[in-house]
């Protein structure tokens, strides 16, 4: 079985939840991957442009055979966009998780597709927040990408790793105490490696997990949705907020999420946001996700919104798009001319207990990118940015507010930013917390609108 661009189309398959179930992590299965780069055209992967181009014409194939090839006659820059790609989380279907309350369900495979592109969308404003955008996952380029045995080696791997981590007892040499300037590089890479473990154990699947699929599913069924449910991209960008918003942890504090109302941000309610630490006598300033619903075009995505999208995903702050085709979500994080780059969830591996000390990782980064023409692109998507301080907001803004102008060739824009707050345009506005409901009245009807996929085309 290919993927990519020479996937078979879902009517071929049959449906999304056939096709996960092929998809199954088991040892000896073979995973081919199959996806094309033109070495011409410039990569670019959430803000990060690649370049790929040599003296030879052609292509170059990321199934495994031609890496090494590759690497060496293009000093390194495909390297780079791999290193970069892999570090990204890869959040998929899980199976054999613990049961989600109210339901006997211990899978979503087949209908979890867009809480999981969430949950990625989310874990890239995290690592942003937390690790910085150059940070790589040091281990990125052990990750075993051809293709005739990829997923077994993935096993032995994971294997090998639970059985370490399940070891009551283990034999490590002491370790000297670090001096000097190679002291503090080791202290740096272990600050990086908790926080890179922290944040994926996050979206852990179980319960106590503040943005895993329980709980997730919980803060659904605010809005209408069960577990087996289909979610859309604007409901998942509510939970989302919801759950950023009811997290405990003390290191979440420090971030919150906006999500546009009516494809309008009112610029003084993301503020109030960030600023909210004031309110409690604390210093500093919240950093904000914002999240923007949208919907480009009508039945189907209108192609003229093509440079808007590929400008969004050459912003150093954009942390992706929650999208896909109809019925099957992707996470959009770059693109290559008119394709754009994206990490699959319809992949159904085995729980991961992340409470489990230096629990395997390998499951939670993807090893080859795939690519999709734009014009597959269902119309509906959320598209995320991450602004750390007030004063990178008020920057993002303005450059998204010219890149609006400058792409709509319709009197109005894809969505707009406003100054002020919603209550000033006559809506109502949302509140922070609330003791016995998590979503407001407002929100509530909003929220049954956007699980309709329908919304207002200017």
């Amino acid at each position: 079985m290919t993927s990519g661009d020479d996937s078979p189309p879902l009517s071929r398959v049959g449906s999304a939840d056939c096709e996960c179930r092929r998809l199954r992590f088991f040892p000896g299965w073979v995973l081919k991957t199959k996806t094309y780069f033109s070495r011409n055209s410039p990569v670019f992967l959430l803000g990060k442009c690649y370049h790929f181009k040599t003296e030879e014409s052609g292509e170059l194939s990321t199934d495994g055979s031609n890496f090494d090839k590759i690497n060496t006659e293009i000093s390194g820059n495909v390297e780079e966009f791999r290193k970069d790609f892999i570090s990204r989380i890869w959040l998929t279907y899980r199976e054999e998780f613990p049961q989600i309350k109210g339901s006997a369900l211990t899978t979503d495979c087949g209908w979890g597709c867009t809480l999981r592109t969430g949950q990625m969308l989310l874990a890239q404003g995290l690592m942003l927040h937390f690790l910085g955008r150059a940070w790589v996952w040091p281990e990125a380029l052990d990750m075993d990408s051809d293709c005739e045995s990829w997923t077994s080696h993935t096993v032995r791997r994971l294997t090998a790793s639970l059985e370490a981590s399940l070891s009551a007892e283990r034999d490590l040499p002491p370790r000297q105490a670090p001096r000097g300037t190679r002291g503090s590089r080791d202290r740096a890479e272990s600050r990086s490696d908790a926080y890179h473990r922290k944040i994926i154990s996050w979206f852990g699947d179980s319960p106590p997990a503040a943005f895993g699929l329980h709980q997730l599913i919980e803060y659904g069924k605010k809005s209408g949705k069960a577990a087996g449910d289909w979610y859309g991209p604007a409901v998942v960008a509510h939970i989302l907020r919801k759950a950023v918003e009811e997290a405990r942890d003390p290191e979440l504090q420090g971030v919150t999420v906006y999500v546009a109302q009516d494809c309008t941000v009112y610029s003084s309610d993301v503020i109030d946001r960030q600023c909210s630490f004031l309110d409690s006598g604390k210093a500093g300033t919240k950093a904000v996700i914002i999240l923007v619903p949208v919907r480009l075009g009508g039945e189907r995505t209108n192609t003229d919104y093509l440079e808007f999208v590929k400008g969004i995903l050459s912003l150093e702050y954009c942390v992706g798009i929650i999208g896909g085709k109809p019925k099957q979500s992707y996470y959009f994080a770059g693109f290559q001319d008119d394709s754009l780059i994206y990490m699959d969830p319809h992949y159904c591996q085995s729980f991961v207990d992340v409470s489990i000390k230096d629990f395997p990782l390998e499951s939670f980064h993807c090893p080859s990118p795939k690519k999709m023409s734009f014009k597959k692109m269902d119309p509906s998507c959320t598209i995320g940015f991450y602004c750390r301080t007030v004063q990178d907001f008020e920057k993002a803004s303005e450059e998204i507010t010219k890149m609006l102008k400058s792409s709509s060739k319709e009197k109005y824009p894809l969505f707009t930013f406003v100054k002020g707050h919603s209550r000033d345009y006559d809506f109502a506005s949302s509140p922070l917390h609330e003791e016995n409901d998590l979503f407001s009245e407002d929100e509530k009807k909003r929220l049954k609108r956007f699980s309709t996929e329908e919304f207002v085309l200017l």
